[in-house]
Formats: C-alpha cells, sequence, structure tokens
C-alpha cells in the first residue's frame, strides 16, 4: 500500500513512504521504501541497495542511553565501512534537533556522528516498520533495528525498551554473522567471531546422518 504524507504545511520536510505493511516487519520481508530529511540531506532507503544496512530507531535525541549508543557506533566507523554495511538512524526529533545533538556529541565526546539520522515527527516511518505501535501517541517505546541485506531483504531485527542500550559491538557482530552464512553454506553458533569457525547445517534427512555422536551438531569443514 503506498503512502505519502506532507510533514508541514510550510514544505520544510516532505517524507514519502513508498512501501507500507498493515504488520510488523519480520525477518524475510522486503524493508519498505521511504524518502525522508536527515542530517546528511535527502535519503531514501532504496538508495542503499547493493550494500549492508543496519537501519534503526531511537528514543529521543539528548537523553543518556540514546546518546551513548551513539557514540558506541561512532566509534565502531571504520569497522562497518570494512564490512560495506551502511548506518542509518531515525527519531521522531526534528532534523534541527538532530544537528544540535550530534555538535553536542562531538564537543562531548569527541567523536564524530556521521551517518545520517532521518527526522520522522509524523511517526509515519516509524509506524510502518513497527517501530511505534499504532495506537501510541509518542516515540518512547522504540528502539528497534532492522539488518538489511543489498537486496532489500530483513535478515535481522531487535528491539530494545528504552532504559536498556543495544550493543554497538554485537551490533556489528551480528552484521559479520550475517555476511559470513549468507551464501547458506554453513551457520553461525553462540557466541560466534570473525574467523571461528561455522556449523554445518543440519541433516537433511536419515540419509544425510553422518557417523559419530557429534552428527546433530558439527563444525564446517
Amino acid at each position: 500500500m503506498g503512502m505519502a504524507v506532507a510533514a508541514d504545511t510550510e514544505g520544510l520536510m516532505t517524507e514519502t513512504l513508498i512501501a507500507t505493511v498493515a504488520r510488523t516487519i519480520r525477518i524475510g520481508d522486503v524493508a519498505p521504501d521511504f524518502a525522508a530529511r536527515s542530517t546528511k540531506g535527502d535519503v531514501t532507503l532504496s538508495s542503499y541497495r547493493g550494500r549492508w544496512l543496519i537501519f534503526f530507531s531511537h528514543p529521543a535525541d539528548f537523553t543518556p542511553v540514546c546518546t551513548t549508543e551513539f557514540v558506541g557506533l561512532a566509534r565502531l566507523k571504520a569497522e562497518f565501512a570494512a564490512l560495506d554495511c551502511a548506518l542509518l538512524g531515525l527519531s521522531v526529533d526534528s532534523l534541527y534537533a538532530h544537528l544540535a545533538w550530534v555538535r553536542a556529541i562531538e564537543q562531548q565526546f569527541g567523536v564524530t556522528v556521521d551517518f545520517p539520522i532521518i527526522e520522522d515527527p509524523s511517526m509515519v516511518i516509524g509506524h510502518a516498520y513497527g517501530m511505534i505501535d499504532a495506537a501510541s501517541t509518542d516515540a518512547m517505546a522504540m528502539r528497534s533495528a532492522y539488518f538489511i541485506d543489498p537486496a532489500g531483504i530483513v535478515r535481522a531485527v531487535t528491539c530494545y525498551p528504552p532504559n536498556v542500550g543495544r550493543s554497538a559491538s554485537e551490533m556489528l557482530r551480528l552484521i559479520t554473522a550475517l555476511k559470513a552464512v549468507e551464501d547458506g553454506k554453513g551457520f553461525a553458533p553462540e557466541g560466534w567471531q570473525p574467523g571461528a569457525p561455522l556449523l554445518a547445517p543440519p541433516p537433511g534427512g536419515s540419509d544425510d546422518v553422518a557417523e559419530g555422536a557429534d552428527w546433530f551438531c558439527r563444525e564446517l569443514k
């Protein structure tokens, strides 16, 4: 279902939500496209096709937990870039609040947040992605992240409460693991780290069961 929303009467911003869904985005769904204003100019989700993307929301600018998350992500800039993974943030705060917050983070913590942060004051994008409940009048419940592959398919989803911050290093580990298993030849075990062995896929049937007591959980050769 297509949707276009004029966000204000002065023409300061127009968000175009090209694809929306009536339910929460799930793993395997195509990520709904949109156009919106950000701290780096106008962006569309489809412009990230061809590379991995972490699209994530935060409850509000100038809040303690969100600040630590953005500092952590900014400090891992080189690591995400090495994976050809872009970062794209979102909150209901205005573009001007985003810009002021980014400057304050740089002054206070000495790190530069140079990935785009989208403004979503009408909560159209947040509602379309299920980041905000349809009956909600504010965004304090949203701390969601969507891990989107180069074809625009959602490969993982995380959701945290407002009072618990996400781990930037775990977000990096998850995107690394998703890339490691994208060819379908192996599975990433609990706590998997880059360079560690992957697991062999489970047997497809009795004819595929290998010899040995560990037939159900083996490292990939």
